[in-house]
């Protein structure tokens, strides 16, 4: 536990965190007089052991990253937040943007999923890796709805990952916002000194020792890392912005003064868009869209754009017969061009999902593409999470020689259907 108690001061002081104050002081209450003590902080099984909703096991036999049900993926963001440590939950107290990454790019390329549900309840943490995650769920929206419901905390960094989502749903006590950046400097000068001991500095480099815990920060320190602090909060109200358009722009994100804001009062302010239970939520990703839908345009409230119904007013049939021909030759060059595209490489599984079920032009879809990991990294991460049930879950661990067959199966059936969709040989 000594060494945990390490690791989490070297995260937690001297770095910029976007975390809710009430969550750093309890951090620093576990620090304070514990470094290199043993003992226990009593972390149980957390909130993982009464996640029953949904499966991480696919129809088509795949062990997914993600549970799921109807369709709809369910990526938790929760407890505390850190850059690294992929399968850290919240039975250790800390998620990380590595694992919830993965997780979202699984579920962006998975065909069996046509919406994802970020279950968020976290108070924030590291400001490094916020931004990637936050990215990330933008580019995602574009081809699938992404829905964030917060139950019952979105703060600071959590907060950040939920304004990129096309809509943000609340509970009547949920708790968002603290749009802010804060750093935590120990001085522990003082209580060293009446122990009688007194640390000797030997360095090079004139900034090498800044911010120590052994002395006072002086003013060209404190002036230093408060320009720190400053950058990495313009960083951050212009990401909420960016995932927020005029619901809360930047002006509006520093008006709130890193305030939090409950239930109707976080509506009001266009921190989140509406009130509802998990279960409506979840109901209404459920439905699929109606197939023949334009692409997702990545707009507020998970809008969506349709052609316009042709009517049949001096329009012949040869006519649209032909305008029909040249729509489905356009079509098939479409999917031709992303499934053969260099950025397909190694990506073929999520080049299939974008190239037949979703509208994306080659360009946006090489963009997507290009941005998420090979399929063997995806892979390996999924054999780390198979390695064993989850608690709770009623799957039963296929062999792996079935697994693959069933999973070389599945994506035969469905190269199949594509092909015959959109007469292909």
């Amino acid at each position: 536990m000594a060494g945990q108690l390490h690791h989490l001061a070297d995260r937690l002081l001297n770095t910029p965190l976007l975390i809710h104050p009430a969550k750093a002081e309890v951090l620093l209450a576990v620090l304070s007089g514990r470094i290199g003590i043993e003992g226990d902080l009593g972390i149980g099984p957390g909130i993982d052991a009464t996640r029953f909703v949904g499966s991480a096991r696919r129809e088509s036999g795949r062990s997914a990253l993600t549970r799921a049900t109807n369709g709809v993926a369910i990526v938790p963001i929760l407890d505390t937040l850190v850059n690294r440590g992929a399968w850290l939950d919240s039975r250790s107290g800390l998620t990380s943007y590595e694992g919830i990454g993965a997780q979202i790019r699984d579920a962006a390329s998975d065909p069996e999923v046509h919406a994802i549900l970020l279950d968020v309840s976290s108070p924030g943490g590291e400001a490094a890796g916020m931004s990637g995650v936050a990215d990330l769920v933008r580019a995602v929206r574009q081809t699938k709805p992404v829905v964030a419901f917060v139950n019952d905390m979105a703060a600071s960094a959590a907060y950040g990952i939920a304004s990129a989502a096309d809509e943000i749903v609340v509970s009547p006590t949920s708790i968002l916002g603290s749009i802010g950046v804060v750093m935590i400097h120990a001085d522990r000068s003082g209580e060293l000194a009446a122990q009688g001991i007194r640390p000797t500095l030997i360095f090079a480099g004139s900034h090498k020792v800044d911010g120590n815990p052994f002395e006072p920060l002086s003013d060209a320190v404190r002036a230093d890392l408060q320009a720190s602090v400053d950058a990495h909060y313009d960083a951050f109200v212009g990401l909420v912005a960016a995932g927020r358009g005029d619901r809360l722009t930047v002006d509006g994100a520093r008006e709130t003064e890193a305030r939090t804001f409950i239930g109707a009062d976080s509506v009001a302010h266009g921190l989140a868009d509406r009130l509802a239970p998990f279960d409506e939520v979840l109901a209404g990703l459920s439905r699929r869209p109606p197939a023949g839908l334009g692409k997702r345009t990545g707009v507020s409230h998970m809008s969506t754009e349709t052609a316009p119904a042709a009517d049949n007013t001096g329009i012949s049939i040869a006519d649209r017969d032909a305008a029909v021909t040249t729509a489905q030759a356009e079509e098939r060059a479409r999917i031709r061009a992303i499934v053969t595209s260099a950025a397909a490489e190694g990506r073929m599984a999520q080049a299939l999902v974008l190239a037949t079920e979703t509208s994306l032009t080659v360009a946006e879809a090489e963009k997507l593409l290009a941005a998420s990991p090979k399929e063997a990294g995806i892979d390996a991460l999924a054999t780390r999470a198979a390695s064993g049930p989850e608690i709770g879950s009623s799957r039963d661990p296929a062999p792996p020689d079935a697994a693959a067959e069933r999973t070389v199966a599945g994506w035969k059936k469905a190269i199949a259907t594509a092909n015959q969709r959109f007469h292909t040989a």
